[in-house]
Parts: structure tokens; C-alpha cells; sequence
């Protein structure tokens, strides 16, 4: 947890993701990702010279069988207030619509209700879980399926709803996290979306892998390269400190 918070508070510098006095929503799915990050910023937050407050959001997509009471548990445990919304996205993407590429219509829904949920809270800054790895990929997907050199920002503001999302794990890898996870033993929820493993992101995921095997610095070289490039919003005030995944 040390490390991990340490990473993040890397992060948080470099980008300047936390102002005092503000109360910031984590975005928790219920995966090993969310929960480390809410964990790891609960951590941060007894010693983080600015002063911040957290609660965490939910947004159930009506799969039978996801049970979030142990995330419920965790935010009572962690001291912070804990919201669930409760909707039927599985119901009207997989049987009313029958979409064949369900996940854009599913990730412009979850996020409509999140932004709703932040506005009935009174809050307007958001952490994801989005991590070192997810950005790489990120990266190469774009490069692959769109034809641009792209990834989504440290730090975004959405003019039109008002909404600032940070991303607070972008130094920290997934072996980092898997490790809290493991260790802590986070109340992790089984994803039962029928695409989950079958997406694009899977398929650039085991590529990279396959690729790190000859190249073993391939993820930092292509990181390294986002923030010297610089990518747009990846530009930091001083020096970007190297991950350490």
C-alpha cells in the first residue's frame, strides 16, 4: 500500500490532480483497479499536505449475481460515503437493443450516471482507476484502430457538464495493484458482462505482452514517450518522475 499510495502521490504532483479543501468521487466498479484506488487515496489522504475529502460511486448495470455489499463494507470500514445507483444497462443493451458493439453505448451510459450521481453529491472531480498499463494500451489502440497518436489525459475537464476527471494511478501497473489486492484482500466483484476479455483492449493487451517478452522496456519506452512527446494534457510543470510499475 506504501508504494502504491506513493506512486499516486507522484502522480497527483506532476499533475496537480488535487486542490485543498475539495471532496473528490472514486469511480468504483467493483474490479481490483477502483478498490486499490480507493484504498490508496484513503491512505493518501491522512497525510497529503492539501486536505480532501472522498465518497464512492457505483453504477450497477443490473448483471444477477454482482454482489457489492464488501465494497459497501470496505467504504464504511475506509470512512467514506458510499453511493450505489442501481440501473438496467444490461437489460437494454444486451436484450431490448441486441447491440453488436455494446461497450461504446454501455461506457456512454455508465458515465451519464456516474455525472448524475456527482451532481446529486454536490461534487464535480472524479478519480479512475485507469492505470500505467491501461494508458499504453490506450495508446496503441489508437495508433492501431483509429490511425492517431492519442491516450486520454492525466487530467480532463468537461466543459459541458462542468466535471474534472483525474487519473491518480497513471505510475503505478497492474502487477502493482494486483499485489494490493491480493494482499488486502480487497472485496473484489466478478465482472459477468458476456464481453468482458473480448474486446480490442484484450487483443492490444496480449500483443504487448507477446512483444515484451524480446523488448522488456517496451511499455516504459512508449510511456516515456507520451509525456516527452509531449501528448496534449500530458505536459507537467517540472520534470515527470519515471514509473515504477
Amino acid at each position: 500500500m506504501e508504494k502504491l499510495t506513493g506512486l499516486i502521490r507522484r502522480c497527483v504532483d506532476d499533475y496537480q490532480m488535487i486542490n485543498d479543501g475539495e471532496t473528490l468521487a472514486v469511480g468504483v466498479s467493483g474490479g481490483k483497479d477502483s478498490l486499490s484506488l480507493l484504498c490508496a487515496l484513503a491512505h493518501l489522504r491522512r497525510y497529503y499536505p492539501k486536505k480532501f475529502d472522498l465518497c464512492a460511486i457505483t453504477v450497477a448495470m443490473g448483471f444477477n449475481g454482482m454482489d457489492y455489499s464488501g465494497v459497501a463494507e470496505l467504504c464504511r470500514r475506509l470512512e467514506i460515503p458510499y453511493i450505489k445507483k442501481d440501473l438496467s444497462i444490461a437489460r437494454i443493451i444486451f436484450e431490448e437493443r441486441r447491440e453488436k458493439n455494446p461497450c461504446a453505448l454501455c461506457a456512454k451510459m455508465r458515465r451519464g450516471a456516474v455525472h448524475d450521481a456527482m451532481k446529486e453529491a454536490g461534487v464535480s472531480k472524479i478519480a479512475l482507476g485507469h492505470h500505467y498499463d491501461d494508458a499504453v494500451e490506450t495508446f496503441v489502440l489508437s495508433l492501431f484502430y483509429e490511425g492517431r497518436i492519442h491516450c486520454f489525459r492525466p487530467v480532463t475537464y468537461m466543459s459541458r457538464t462542468g466535471i474534472t476527471q483525474i487519473r491518480p494511478m497513471l505510475y503505478a501497473g497492474e502487477d502493482t495493484i494486483r499485489s494490493v489486492a491480493e494482499r488486502y484482500a480487497l472485496p473484489v466483484v466478478k465482472n459477468l458482462c458476456p464481453m468482458d476479455g473480448q474486446s480490442r483492449r484484450e487483443s492490444v493487451k496480449n500483443l504487448i505482452r507477446t512483444l515484451s517478452a524480446g523488448y522488456p522496456d517496451l511499455k516504459a519506452k512508449i510511456f516515456g514517450s507520451m509525456q516527452r512527446y509531449p501528448l496534449a494534457g500530458w505536459e507537467t510543470d517540472g520534470n515527470p518522475r519515471r514509473p515504477l510499475p
